[in-house]
């Protein structure tokens, strides 16, 4: 592993993938299956299980549990202390191991601090969920989510700005950081070039 910051309180299991440039912090615990791209930062406390995908350039902030069945694509942005499942109904006394649920957090997508997302989901691309929304089924690209359950209530461009569209509807709109524009038509935000 070459280029990698492993912090000495940090625990990487033997077999665990981690691509160079990324960076493991105090008390982290990757397990064997993990494989991790380049450029990702796994911060204080966090987990990874063994049947995990995290791609390049992703930042899992302090205390966050990626458990097995989630994928993260390049980019994604999971906040401090949110919460990842894989069972949708658990009991302590029942072994529902073989009924884990993939969850799919695309490129880009943010999940803001304390937030929820319920197994079985799809989190769409440059999606973005508010700190403290209960996430329990698909979110739609460029999406800005809050509440409980979680509640559409508008669009936000690559850049992390809220953009000028109806929430249904066709229409056009600019971000207001990069002037980028973005189409909304038929319940679906594109970007052009």
């Amino acid at each position: 592993m070459t280029d990698i910051f492993i912090h000495p309180t940090a625990i990487v299991d033997d077999g665990a993938q981690i691509g160079a440039g990324s960076r493991v912090w105090h008390w982290a615990h990757v397990c064997a299956g993990a494989r991790i791209g380049n450029g990702v930062s796994l911060g204080q406390n966090v987990f990874v299980g063994n049947k995990v995908l995290i791609g390049n350039q992703c930042k899992v902030q302090n205390n966050v549990s990626v458990y097995d069945n989630v994928t993260l694509e390049d980019g994604v942005f999971c906040g401090p202390s949110m919460v990842f499942t894989n069972v949708y109904n658990p009991r302590a006394l029942v072994e529902r191991k073989d009924e884990y649920r993939n969850t799919v957090v695309k490129r880009g997508a943010t999940l803001g601090a304390n937030c929820t997302i319920v197994c079985g989901v799809s989190v769409g691309e440059y999606a973005f969920i508010g700190a403290g929304t209960v996430v329990n089924k698909d979110v739609p690209a460029y999406a800005l989510m809050v509440g409980v359950p979680a509640k559409q209530i508008g669009w936000m461009s690559e850049y992390g700005e809220k953009l000028d569209l109806p929430l249904t509807g066709d229409g056009m709109a600019t971000c207001p950081h990069t002037g980028k524009a973005y189409m909304l038509k038929a319940g679906q935000v594109t970007t052009e070039g």
